[in-house]
């Protein structure tokens, strides 16, 4: 590009000169021979004006005027013929040769002076206008050449620039460059290509963090759904095949969900599909898949509270916020874990706690950030369970840091008519 754009400039300026030049060449060359012959011509007047004043100064006498009288008037390359009536005509300076040019003039006394001067000087003079004419013209073309590759340079560089961010953003590195380069065309590739840039770098982070998401919400299910399927295989007893097998079924649903939902996730974060469900049937359920990690480890989990809430959100991403809550306090925490759902204004909560040491005080405030980890965990687990509870409307907190309280706040629909009052005390169950 840059050679196209030195050779076009420069071929304008050719053009240019070529149009000029040759005009300019040609004025010139004729001005000057005008004024040679105006200047020969001139001379041939002013010498028959001094043969005049010659002969009108020698009187009624002999009227005659010498060549060495007018010697010191015919200078240079000039040559003079003067014929004067009465007398032989002479001649002043030395004759040129070649083509010469010729002016006459016939003075009062009837004297009639011609003089001659060689073309070569017409020639001379206008050799040394074309050699001004040509420096000029070449000055002309260094100063375009010049300025042919400023403004290619200032042209190609930036197309060199952009060239190099689309290969970047070719080769997975879609960082914007933010740099302008003051051509408006060019300036507005820029801004297409950072904001490119800037959108494939958030597809890539949401790419990731779907990656990432995904392998730790499923990494639960799936190792408690191995623990069933090993139950099944270490037992003969029909009903209780059967009883592990519904469970796996259930777990394998939920799996189903859980990806459903980490995909409409990763494309909206707030396109919730909540609806009204029964709080308790969430609870019952995470309790029956991870009671057996937990006799496991030794421990207990179980629940008390408010019985036969109705809460507003999608049931699987209430059951995957318990779960990582769940398997919160089984990796972190320690003792008996609980479960308690209560009432609060118009929102149900289900808090759920451990006997374990706490969170660390440098961690309370940044617990839900990612990366974010008391052990040598992902720190993804609390970060996407808040994600899911603000995709249906609802919240997460940390409501208190030892013991550990994590609350899930949900909004809350008039309880369905059951034998039961709503005022009954917590029971556990």
């Amino acid at each position: 590009m840059r050679r196209r754009l030195i050779q076009s400039t420069l071929a304008v300026v050719l053009v240019v000169i070529a149009v000029f030049g040759v005009s300019l060449v040609i004025v010139e060359t004729r001005t000057i021979s005008s004024s040679a012959q105006e200047r020969v011509s001139s001379e041939a007047q002013r010498l028959a004006s001094i043969v005049d004043s010659r002969l009108s100064g020698a009187g009624t006498g002999k009227r005659t005027v010498s060549p060495d009288v007018l010697k010191s008037q015919v200078t240079g390359e000039r040559y003079a013929i003067v014929h004067i009536p009465g007398q032989p005509a002479f001649t002043l300076g030395t004759k040129p040769e070649g083509e010469v040019i010729r002016g006459h003039a016939k003075g009062e006394e009837g004297e009639t002076v011609v003089i001659e001067e060689p073309r070569s000087t017409v020639s001379r003079e206008v050799g040394r206008t074309l050699l001004v004419i040509g420096l000029v013209a070449l000055l002309a073309v260094v100063a375009a050449v010049l300025l042919a590759i400023r403004q290619a340079n200032r042209l190609a560089s930036p197309l060199t620039d952009l060239a190099e961010t689309a290969e970047r953003l070719g080769s997975g590195d879609p960082r914007p460059r933010h740099k302008r380069y003051g051509v408006p065309e060019l300036d507005r590739v820029a801004d297409v290509l950072d904001s490119s840039a800037e959108r494939i770098a958030r597809m890539l982070t949401a790419e990731r963090r779907l990656a990432a998401d995904a392998s730790h919400q499923l990494r639960t299910p799936l190792t408690a759904l191995s623990m069933r399927l090993e139950e099944i295989t270490l037992t003969d007893d029909p009903d209780t095949v059967k009883e592990e097998a519904n469970v796996a079924l259930t777990q394998v649903e939920r799996l189903t969900d859980v990806v459903e939902r980490l995909l409409t996730n990763s494309r909206d974060p707030r396109a919730g599909n909540a609806v009204s469900f029964d709080l308790d049937e969430v609870i019952q359920q995470q309790l029956a898949e991870w009671r057996p990690a937990y006799r496991s480890a030794g421990r207990a989990i179980v629940s008390s509270g408010k019985r036969h809430l109705q809460a507003v959100g999608t049931p699987g991403a209430v059951a995957q916020v318990l779960a990582a809550l769940i398997e919160n306090s089984l990796m972190h925490g320690g003792g008996t874990v609980a479960l308690r759902t209560r009432v609060t204004g118009n929102q149900a909560v289900v808090e759920v706690t451990d006997e374990g040491p706490g969170v660390p005080a440098d961690l309370g405030a940044r617990i839900f950030e990612r990366t974010i980890s008391g052990r040598n965990s992902t720190g993804i687990g609390l970060a996407v369970a808040r994600d899911l509870a603000e995709a249906d409307g609802g919240r997460l907190e940390m409501l208190q840091t030892k013991p550990p309280v994590f609350g899930l706040f949900l909004s809350r629909t008039p309880p369905l008519k059951r034998p039961q009052p709503e005022d009954e005390e917590p029971t556990v169950r």
